[in-house]
């Protein structure tokens, strides 16, 4: 029929991609832009095309990110201002870490959960701050294929680990406010290891099934990302394939999760809201103290994540700075909200410190 195989039409080669998975040697050469087959040429030397397997061919072997800004002068700034934000977001949770184990005192629930929390967000900002202020002084802000995927996996599995134990301990408050007489049988030792665990395993599984939702797809030759980290939406834009499904898989995993704690969230403070009504004036503003920082730091990270997961895969201006907000200011700030508004930490650390001099003094002596 035809004398030239370059001259099948691209339909037929569709149909062979679905009926057959095999497709001509020479028509490789026809539609290699395409980057969609594998395939070996035919030694033979016969009129006959070769038939291999068709494979996913991925040509990208690392990323350039845009990163926050183009000027100089601004990089340079922002070098100085995240280095001092990062800096903070150690000392601050590694502090609160130390405190809660070092005093007996604070051996309960719901430090135990503060001391997760405080762990997550020096691992979740440790996933994306260090390269990100490691490019603000490079001429090429670049990352492995690899790295990549590394990086996101790590960002989602610490950041959907943060969601969880929000939850939890809302979860706790509402059983220590509302529960008070049974709060020791509901939120024992052993539930709180396995809430824990369960919030450790279900990070686990929500960034493993993005990561691979993501990488499956084939990267030809778009490289550039619009973003300072890989996150799942910029990396999508790149991909040479339909990412419709995955987009509405990508909903489904991250944003229903966001949007389904943070609900959960809410009708906890809301049952804590409605008991306060017939405790004592004192009870009131204690509970509400404890429960006014938690509020804060779920606003704090809650909002973006629902204003950037909870939606197409499209992506504005604002969403730098949003991932911003909820990837470096959040983790930094939770240190000061629950030192600040929590009289029983500030206290253990006040001991922390009068006992640490005191063992100076007693080495002098």
């Amino acid at each position: 029929m035809f004398k030239k195989y370059e001259e099948f039409p691209l339909l037929y080669l569709a149909s062979l991609k679905y009926f057959h998975n095999i497709v001509p040697v020479k028509l490789y050469h026809a539609y290699n832009g395409l980057n969609m087959f594998t395939l070996a040429e035919n030694q033979s030397h016969s009129t006959s095309p070769t038939w291999v397997p068709m494979e996913v061919v991925n040509n990208v072997t690392e990323f350039i990110f845009l990163g926050l800004s183009q000027d100089p002068g601004m990089q340079l700034m922002f070098f100085a201002l995240f280095l001092l934000f990062y800096f903070m977001i150690m000392a601050g949770n590694l502090l609160i870490l130390l405190t809660v184990f070092s005093d007996p005192r604070l051996h309960t629930p719901m430090y135990f959960f503060l001391s997760n929390l405080s762990f997550v967000d020096v691992a979740y900002s440790s996933a994306t701050a260090p390269k990100m202020i490691a490019d603000f002084i490079s001429e090429k802000k670049t990352i492995s294929y690899w790295g990549c995927v590394t990086q996101m996996f790590t960002f989602h599995f610490f950041g959907c680990a943060e969601i969880f134990v929000l939850t939890v301990m809302a979860f706790d408050r509402y059983a220590a406010i509302c529960k008070p007489l049974h709060y020791t049988t509901i939120m024992s030792a052993n539930v709180c290891s396995v809430l824990a665990s369960l919030s450790w395993l279900g990070a686990l599984g929500h960034s493993f099934v993005q990561t691979f939702l993501t990488f499956q797809l084939p990267f030809c030759n778009a490289q550039v990302i619009d973003h300072y980290f890989c996150d799942v939406h910029p990396v999508l834009k790149l991909a040479c394939a339909d990412t419709t499904l995955v987009n509405m898989l990508v909903i489904a995993n991250s944003g229903l999760i966001s949007l389904g704690c943070f609900l959960i969230l809410l009708a906890s403070y809301t049952g804590i809201l409605f008991s306060l009504r017939k405790q004592s004036a004192e009870s009131r503003r204690k509970a509400l103290s404890t429960c006014g920082s938690h509020l804060t730091v779920v606003t704090f990270f809650f909002v973006p994540c629902i204003f950037i997961y909870l939606r197409p895969s499209t992506t504005f201006p604002l969403d730098k700075a949003v991932s911003v907000f909820y990837t470096t200011i959040t983790p930094m700030l939770n240190p000061l909200i629950y030192t600040l508004r929590n009289g029983d930490v500030k206290n253990a650390m006040k001991w922390l410190w009068n006992r640490k001099i005191s063992l100076k003094e007693k080495q002098k002596g």
